[in-house]
């Protein structure tokens, strides 16, 4: 009994029906179409399955996508984590100019500073909130006039022997490892040795000391200078990028710029070296070997 109901279900899918367009004055056969149940199901099907393939690769791989709701372009999101980036470096910038600016007022009304020491410091766990002054006792006031006599009569001239108080005694790390191209020759301006080196390579500081300039100016480019004891200053220009900030502690051999070819004065990328004692340039090759 089933059987002859699926027999009959499907010669009635395989009926061939014909679909007859007429002209309806003159009643003349205009186009005809031959069709069965089976064949309407399958193109039906057919038709469906192809809108549904279209749609799908419309939203899939079109920018028609972003109009449907819940759907967001992917380099949108990539945008706005670049900007928010951005402006956390902005915010962090402006305040380390804000902290800046108050240092310097700081410094202007004669009120004692905060040391940031930004990890490195003279001590280990070093750290200096205010100043404090100390009375002097007469014996203290008398050998303070006892050696400032003393010191009139004096010049701490560098000492290339390595004897006295001189620069000698100091131990320099070489800043860069290179070729020297210019040498020192103070009567034609040139306070320092310049410095060829690979490309990329990390500028180190020769001593320890404080960053006292960090910055640009035209004819230098990127310099950075440090502050050292004993009245010494290292002076390094032409980088391409700097690592340290003006008030940060750094130790010998600490990186403190990228060499570069910045400035107007640079004709490649190279490190021009300086080294000042008590405010005089000396020869940074009497006392480091390049």
């Amino acid at each position: 009994m089933q059987n002859k109901k699926k027999k009959k279900l499907y010669r009635r899918l395989k009926n061939k029906y014909r679909l007859v367009v007429m002209n309806d004055d003159t009643l003349e056969e205009k186009a005809s179409l031959r069709l069965s149940p089976l064949n309407v199901f399958v193109a039906g099907g057919t038709i469906i399955l192809t809108l549904i393939t279209l749609v799908i690769y419309l939203v899939a791989f079109t920018p028609l996508r972003e109009y449907i709701p819940g759907y967001t372009d992917l380099n949108m999101r990539r945008n706005l984590y670049a900007l928010t980036l951005k402006a956390d470096s902005l915010e962090n910038e402006l305040a380390y100019k804000d902290e800046y600016i108050d240092k310097i007022k700081k410094v202007i009304n004669g009120e004692g500073l905060r040391q940031d020491t930004s990890g490195s410091s003279p001590a280990a766990s070093g750290r200096y909130d205010s100043m404090i002054v100390l009375p002097r006792s007469r014996e203290d006031s008398i050998l303070r006039l006892e050696i400032e006599s003393q010191d009139k009569y004096e010049l701490n001239l560098p000492d290339k022997k390595g004897t006295g108080n001189g620069i000698s005694n100091f131990f320099f790390f070489t800043p860069l490892k290179g070729t020297v191209t210019n040498i020192f020759a103070p009567a034609d301006k040139h306070f320092g040795v310049d410095i060829v080196a690979p490309k990329n390579e990390t500028i180190k500081s020769t001593l320890d000391g404080t960053v006292i300039f960090s910055g640009w100016t035209s004819e230098t480019g990127y310099v950075i200078e440090v502050q050292h004891g004993n009245n010494t200053v290292s002076i390094y220009k032409h980088n391409s990028a700097l690592l340290k900030k003006e008030g940060m502690y750094v130790k010998a051999g600490e990186a403190i710029a990228i060499i570069g070819n910045s400035g107007e004065l640079s004709t490649g990328p190279h490190l021009h070296f300086e080294l000042w004692y008590n405010g005089t340039p000396v020869n940074p090759s009497d006392y480091i070997a390049f």
